[in-house]
């Protein structure tokens, strides 16, 4: 099953919106592997057809062999045919799975149809494994929300941009590769307006190889978009959330290219909650965001905000802008609870990936 997960990491930043699958085909007698894939492009080949594919490719039969999939084969027609069916096709005698689909259109369909056609199916090994890389397609699937992933660089101090606004760069080159190897894994990637005017991101993958763009979502509240953003030069989708309606710029941003959602909240900002929401209904698993302080806190205080990623800098920087604006609290007991998930040295910096406690309890 190692192998099989491997395999399935090959296929973050490729198969969104599906899941990231890896499938290994061995031999009756468990002493050849005979074949393997991983998911494919969305709309192409998913793991297991990737897999006997490969068998055929090379001429083994896998007439009752069996298979490791690190999750469920797929039971239903979507993009795709179900992939319980090309096993039961192949004559597969076993199927191990890591976890079950959450996909309320799979969700135990596809090991019913393979036990009902005479497949022995075990489920379990490599399970924690397989739902942490899919952490986004479960949170799409259970909470009807994507995994959000918060990103900030930042000193040991605290301090993410200095009093001018000056950030770049605190952290160091290895750092912010590391950054759009994150960047690289998203279904899509949010700023702030603040963000875009004062910084004018690109806001894509540039460091690290990818085999596509994530899409570029942008708050707005008041339609403050320049038509000459950077954000629009990487090509692909980029989505604006805006409470302002009939802005004279928003004809100019369509033409761009740009989709504009008007999806105000009661105060005349948009309405966070319910942008994650159509995010979800969009087909975004993780939303990796890098933004400032305002929007940061925003967030938080909403209770949106599932992991943080910090990369902290070997150096002390002051007063100056902090991570996220969502104070001053009162009480120690108003802090957001976090539990780290883990620390590593990147170049001079220190990553650490701390998630909101009991978040991805689901």
């Amino acid at each position: 099953m190692q192998q099989t997960l491997a395999l399935a990491h090959k296929a973050a930043g490729l198969s969104e919106p599906n899941p990231r699958v890896g499938c290994v085909i061995v031999s009756a007698d468990g002493t050849q592997v005979l074949a393997q894939g991983h998911t494919q492009r969305a709309g192409g080949p998913h793991a297991e057809i990737m897999a006997l594919k490969d068998a055929a490719d090379r001429g083994h039969s896998v007439h009752g062999a069996t298979a490791y999939v690190t999750l469920e084969p797929c039971s239903h027609h979507g993009r795709t045919g179900p992939c319980c069916d090309a096993l039961i096709a192949a004559g597969i005698k076993k199927v191990v799975a890591s976890i079950a689909d959450p996909n309320p259109l799979v969700s135990g369909q596809g090991f019913e149809r393979l036990r009902a056609a005479g497949v022995e199916v075990e489920v379990g090994p490599g399970a924690a494994e397989s739902r942490e890389l899919n952490i986004g397609f479960f949170s799409r699937m259970v909470r009807k929300t994507p995994w959000v992933r918060m990103k900030i660089a930042t000193s040991l101090d605290g301090t993410a941009a200095l009093s001018n606004g000056q950030s770049q760069w605190i952290t160091s080159p290895e750092a912010r590769a590391d950054g759009h190897a994150w960047r690289a894994r998203a279904s899509a990637l949010l700023t702030g307006i603040g963000t875009v005017l004062e910084d004018d991101p690109q806001l894509d993958v540039r460091l690290v190889d990818t085999p596509r763009q994530p899409c570029r979502v942008i708050v707005d509240s008041l339609l403050q978009t320049p038509v000459d953003a950077k954000i629009f030069q990487a090509g692909g989708p980029v989505w604006i959330y805006t409470a302002t309606q009939g802005s004279p710029s928003e004809a100019a941003l369509i033409a761009k290219g740009a989709t504009v959602t008007f999806l105000p909240d009661a105060r005349g900002k948009v309405d966070l909650a319910a942008m994650m929401k159509d995010l979800a209904r969009r087909e975004i698993n993780e939303l990796h965001v890098e933004a400032g302080s305002k929007l940061n806190g925003s967030l938080i205080r909403e209770g949106l905000v599932d992991e943080v990623l910090v990369y902290l800098a070997p150096k002390l920087l002051g007063p100056g802008q902090g991570m996220a604006a969502i104070g001053p609290l009162q009480a120690l007991a108003d802090a957001v609870p976090l539990q780290f998930h883990s620390a590593d040295r990147v170049g001079v910096d220190l990553r650490v990936v701390a998630r909101v406690a009991g978040r991805d309890a689901f």
